[in-house]
């Protein structure tokens, strides 16, 4: 079990912190190599703890857990050093003799809250990012995916150093609790509604927040070229984990003479993908939270409900209906037909800032039309997803979907201040930059000031 939040914890590691044990690279190469073997060495309690919770099969799992922490750790070991480095500044002549450069130094005690949807990325990934920056760390994982809790605990007491790193388990009250703490970043997953909380909460101190929400992702489909690939990919983006991925899209925009075919490949790349009876024993994960599942019955009464959800085409749905509503976050995916692009991005203005934006056509004028007239966090524009996979893109949202943003090095300078260094010799002293200051003096000082700052 995790440690019971009895006394403050951010006094605890900010004592650590001062002392300077995180600071050096030997330490947080150790730090993440200890988080790997971790990640590898109990790979399968792991992933029985992340399926009971999740209802996720085995290979999805894989790629969208485990892997992808892999990924991030061995990409912040490769390119800590040069984060590190310090960087020269310029300095202008009318400052000079003098030296200048700026450096990244980590922030302190960190808090990380995590979500149930992804139990152990959405914990672990920003850790990555925090251990990389020399930071400590407390990690409050979902209390909606208790066995993936507790096996996060247990890992983090056994590999990481304990002086540096905690985790509390518990509910919306221990939440509470930590929030109430001095921390120097707060980093947060989830909803909106909670998303404000954390925020009000952290401006009593105050401290820098970074928000990952979600929002209602469009995807706009204006191209009848390769439609049949174009329907297995929005398929396999929509449909894994059941739909509920921040980043799936929530809705589909199809130009309206192709919307009749591109429904009949959607329902047959789910068939291909999924077969008669999705979540018995194949590829397709079970809304396993409750209360997930009661909204989207109660929402959705026509979704075909047996153990799991399955996938669930919307044809016709009007684009009012699909802007009034909250994100689906769940294994229904609803087509609205357009007539013409201006149209479509008149759809995705109205419907906020999405976390995602997804697009496909071959046409560059339509590209640059709707990158430059829409706000989200990210654009993929022929396939969906793999802009959050990429560790040397910044993931984060923008507005309502949230901001701030992490993996690779977005995630290093989102645990990190930019610390300013300036020198200057006591042995080159000029007496003209003291007062008084009148006459020739001044006139000189002036040009100077003009031409050569």
């Amino acid at each position: 079990m995790g440690e019971a939040h009895r006394q403050p914890l951010a006094p605890i590691l900010g004592e650590t912190f001062r002392s300077g044990l995180t600071r050096p690279r030997a330490w947080r190469v150790g730090q993440l190599e200890a988080l790997r073997c971790f990640l590898e060495e109990r790979e399968e309690e792991l992933a029985a703890a992340v399926s009971a919770d999740t209802g996720k099969p085995p290979a999805e799992l894989f790629f969208t857990e485990t892997a992808f922490l892999q990924g991030e750790i061995r990409y912040a070991l490769r390119h800590l050093g040069r984060w590190m480095r310090p960087r020269q500044a310029s300095v202008p002549l009318l400052y000079l003799p003098a030296s200048a450069s700026w450096s990244f130094q980590p922030v302190g005690v960190v808090l990380v809250i995590g979500a149930w949807n992804y139990p152990l990325q959405l914990v672990l990934a920003p850790l990555v990012a925090a251990i990389a920056a020399g930071n400590c760390a407390v990690l409050k994982p979902s209390e909606q995916a208790p066995l993936t809790s507790a096996a996060i605990a247990r890992g983090v007491r056994d590999y990481l150093d304990p002086r540096a790193f905690r985790v509390v388990e518990g509910g919306a009250e221990a939440a509470r609790g930590l929030l109430a703490e001095r921390f120097d970043h707060v980093f947060f997953t989830g909803s909106r509604a909670a998303g404000r909380e954390v925020m009000r909460a952290a401006a009593r101190h105050p401290v820098p927040v970074t928000l990952e929400l979600g929002g209602r992702s469009p995807c706009i489909v204006d191209s009848d070229a390769g439609l049949r690939t174009v329907a297995r990919r929005i398929a396999w983006a929509k449909f894994l984990n059941a739909g509920q991925t921040c980043i799936a899209p929530d809705y589909v925009l199809v130009r309206r003479e192709l919307e009749g075919r591109l429904a009949a490949a959607l329902r047959e790349a789910v068939g291909e993908f999924y077969g008669l009876s999705p979540g018995e024993g194949g590829d397709y994960a079970c809304v396993r939270n409750n209360a997930r599942r009661r909204r989207l019955l109660e929402r959705f009464p026509g979704i075909a409900a047996g153990e799991c959800l399955r996938p669930t085409l919307i044809e016709g749905a009007g684009a009012e209906a699909v802007m009034s509503e909250e994100e689906i976050f769940g294994p229904v995916l609803p087509l609205v037909a357009y007539g013409d692009i201006e149209e479509a991005i008149d759809i995705v203005q109205r419907g906020g800032e999405p976390l995602a934006l997804y697009l496909f056509t071959s046409d560059r004028r339509v590209q640059d039309r709707v990158i430059a007239s829409t706000r989200s966090g990210g654009v993929c524009l022929n396939d969906l997803l793999f802009q959050a996979a990429v560790p040397s893109l910044p993931f984060g949202g923008v507005g309502s979907s949230g901001f701030g943003a992490y993996h690779g090095r977005a995630g290093f300078e989102a645990f990190s201040v930019r610390r300013s260094l300036m020198q200057r010799p006591i042995a080159a002293d000029i007496r003209l930059r003291y007062p008084p200051y009148h006459g020739l003096k001044y006139r000189f000082l002036r040009w100077l000031a003009l031409h050569f700052q």
